[in-house]
């Protein structure tokens, strides 16, 4: 098992990638904490996992609010002394709209999700990472936060925020021997991504768990020295086999 032992939190583990994520690194052998705002959604995960392998850590937590973030990572800390890996996938898609229709709260609202709180549970976790001298830290990014595009507003925003992060710290902790990436999934079957495109196909959509083999990669020694790069995850695992 490639994740044997590793303390892996998930942000937005409740459903979608963030769910699948959970699901394969169960497999892999890691320990998993995970976070969500939705609370039912959330004991629905742990439920299911603990069918299979050891109860997740779980807890209800906003990103978007600090003191909840805070919360939970005192919890999962207590719990595990420090933590290997942090994905940072929770994130909000916000209306699909023109800019100059948005309003000044809902702008500020997807931001203090995608940008502000990404920053504050990597820096509730960051230091022990330092401390020990390793880690993976793995962002989930966007197409649209490498080529904006019309009606994604604060989404498209928040994703060139998440580039411009990843490539900061990985710059900073490199020496530390701490990874830092980002991975967009592409199109995958999410609510998320239904959301964005109502009257797509989604019978001719990846499932979630069909990309997993990017962070299992990212997350394991097997990307000992990959850091600042970004990953599209299908044509990473394109490559993958075609090399195989």
């Amino acid at each position: 098992m490639r994740l044997k032992d590793k303390r892996i939190v998930i942000t937005g583990g409740s459903k979608g990638l963030g769910r699948a994520l959970a699901f394969r690194f169960a497999e892999e052998g890691a320990r998993l904490a995970l976070c969500a705002r939705s609370s039912d959604e959330l004991n629905r995960v742990v439920l299911e996992l603990s069918l299979r392998w050891a109860p997740p850590l779980s807890v209800a937590c906003d990103i978007g609010d600090h003191s909840q973030v805070e919360h939970f990572a005192r919890t999962v800390l207590a719990e595990f002394g420090s933590v290997d890996v942090l994905v940072n996938n929770a994130s909000l898609l916000g209306p699909r709209i023109e800019i100059v229709e948005w309003t000044t709260a809902t702008w500020d609202r997807v931001i203090d999700v995608n940008v502000n709180g990404l920053f504050a549970v990597t820096k509730a976790f960051l230091p022990l990472m330092m401390k020990q001298r390793s880690g993976s830290i793995i962002n989930v990014s966007s197409s649209v936060g490498k080529k904006g595009k019309q009606r994604w507003g604060a989404y498209a925003a928040s994703k060139f925020a998440v580039e411009g992060f990843t490539q900061t710290l990985a710059d900073e902790v490199k020496h530390l021997g701490i990874k830092v990436n980002s991975v967009n999934p592409g199109p995958i079957d999410t609510e998320m991504r239904h959301a964005a495109y109502p009257d797509e196909d989604r019978s001719k959509l990846k499932s979630p768990s069909a990309i997993a083999d990017v962070f299992v990669f990212l997350a394991s020694d097997d990307s000992s020295g990959t850091t600042g790069q970004y990953f599209e995850a299908q044509e990473f695992l394109k490559n993958q086999k075609e090399m195989a």
